[in-house]
Parts: structure tokens; sequence; C-alpha cells
């Protein structure tokens, strides 16, 4: 990367803060005043992307410890205790809690099979051989935010569950390959409705992806499913991509509590989730373990 005190890449002879920087930096101005007045998309700074990065390496770290616990007998009340004592060992919050309305209960997200996501920690969810679970862990550290989740299968399970959970990888992973300035929001969704079909999955649209960083839930929603948002990615942009992938129909039901929520046909249902940064010539995974 060229340094400001560096020659400048023009060939003028003259360092880098003396010629062509300036010019990016009232370009890179100009973008996130657009952005922020036409689409209400915070284009972070370089000094928030450093925080936001701190807090997404932290989510993921906790986020691998809860999976590595998640086992036959443990309860996802237990999962969450840990993750509230991962957050207090940090330093950190963790975002769900007290979160939307009504407050959401918990600290992390657990969703059992059938469950497309917003599950709640309970001591009456015991894990037991066969069952599929994903663990949403978003942390809230010195003021920033990381998002991420991962699904975990307990034991052995069935073909139709082990298929669910593959096309919902592949799902994020190859839609986040195609990142980079100037894809516009829409090609992502065609990148995982492609892979969806294939599998003969089906892409939930009642929930989206959005921006994340400075606060839990930004501009702009990331939908899974075919869109038209025509909205380039630009460099600065932080924010999550996180297919929910359904093994029969697409459509959730809300239960009473007003935030699980399952497949309509109560088959299973998969997930994972990383918070994405768009850089100068691609993109960064933040939600990737420091020893991934």
């Amino acid at each position: 990367m060229i340094e400001r005190n560096d020659s400048c890449w023009c060939g003028s002879g003259k360092k880098f803060k003396k010629c062509h920087y300036p010019k990016l930096n009232e370009e890179a101005s100009n973008i996130s005043q657009k952005y922020l007045d036409n689409f209400g998309i915070l284009i972070k700074t370089k000094k928030q992307i450093e925080g936001i990065r701190r807090s997404c390496k932290l989510a993921a770290e906790i986020l691998d410890k809860l999976c590595k616990a998640a086992k036959k007998g443990v309860c996802t009340q237990d999962l969450d205790d840990l993750a509230n004592e991962l957050h207090n060992e940090a330093g950190a919050i963790p975002a769900p809690l007290n979160y939307g309305s009504p407050p959401f209960p918990k600290s992390i997200c657990t969703s059992l099979n059938e469950v497309i996501c917003h599950g709640i920690p309970s001591k009456k969810d015991i894990l037991k051989e066969g069952d599929i679970l994903n663990i949403d862990v978003t942390s809230i550290l010195d003021g920033y935010f990381g998002d991420c989740s991962k699904m975990v299968i307990i034991g052995d399970t069935t073909e139709e569950k082990k298929n669910v959970i593959q096309t919902s990888y592949d799902c994020l992973m190859e839609s986040i390959k195609i990142l980079k300035p100037g894809v516009k929001i829409f090609e992502i969704a065609n990148v995982i409705e492609a892979i969806a079909k294939k599998r003969s999955c089906s892409v939930v649209n009642q929930f989206v992806g959005h921006g994340v960083g400075v606060f839990f839930h930004e501009p702009p929603q990331i939908p899974h499913s075919y869109n038209n948002i025509m909205i380039p990615v630009v460099a600065g942009m932080t924010f999550t991509i996180e297919p929910m992938i359904n093994a029969g129909v697409k459509e959730a039901v809300i239960d009473k509590d007003e935030w699980t929520a399952r497949t309509k046909d109560l088959k299973p249902s998969a997930q994972f989730e990383h918070t994405i940064l768009i850089t100068e010539n691609g993109h960064e995974i933040l939600t990737l373990p420091s020893s991934k």
C-alpha cells in the first residue's frame, strides 16, 4: 500500500501527499457524503474500520468457542451463559441482549433445526444427536459492532440437513467472492439464488443482511433473494451477508415470543454469516478468528 511520503504512482516525481493524495481524499469525501445523503449508508473512516475490525475479531473468536462447546447434552442456555462470560472477560457487550421490541432476552441467538433465525437460548433446548444449530454472535467492543454466525452439527445428522448446511455455507462464501467496488447489491442475491436452486433449496426473503459497524443495523439492506437494488458497493462499506437457506419452502412463521422464526413446513434451515469490508481493490472478511 502506498504511503503519504512515497513517490506518487503517477510518475510526477512528487511525494504522494503533495500530488494525488489530496485529490483521492476529496473524492472519497464526496462519495461518503453522496452515499449518506442518497442511501443513508455510512462509509467508514479508517479509525472506524480499525474499531470494527477489532470487534469483528472478538465476535468471531467468541463464536468459535461457542461452537466448540455445543455438544450433545448441552443446553442452549449454557451457551448463552458462556457467551456472557466471554464478553465480560473481553470488556465487551453482547449486542442482542435487550435489543428491539419486545427486548430480546438473551445475549446470543441459538436457532435449532427448523428455526431460521432469532432462536432464544433456553434450559429446555438440550442438544441431541442429529440436531443442527446456528449460533449468532454480535459483539460491541469500544462502541463498534461485529456480527457473525455459524452452523454446528451435533453428532451425525440426515442428508437433508447436511445439504442445507453445505448450501448455506457455499451461498455465503461464493457471494463474498464477487465483492469489489462497483458490484451492485442485487448481484449478491443472484449468486445465492443460483446455488440454492441447484441444490433444491429455497432462500428466505423475510430477513436480510445489513450494514453494521457503527450501529447494530445500518443501511443498506442486503437481500439474499432476487431483488433490484442497484446501489454499487464502494470502499469503506461494512455489511453482513447471512443467507438463510431452507430445505423446503422459503416462508417463515414467527412464534408467540415475537422473535423465533421457524420454517412454515418445519423442514430444516441453515445460515452462515460474516461481516464484510469493501476495500479499494476487493473485500476483507472481518469475522474470521485470528487463528484462521
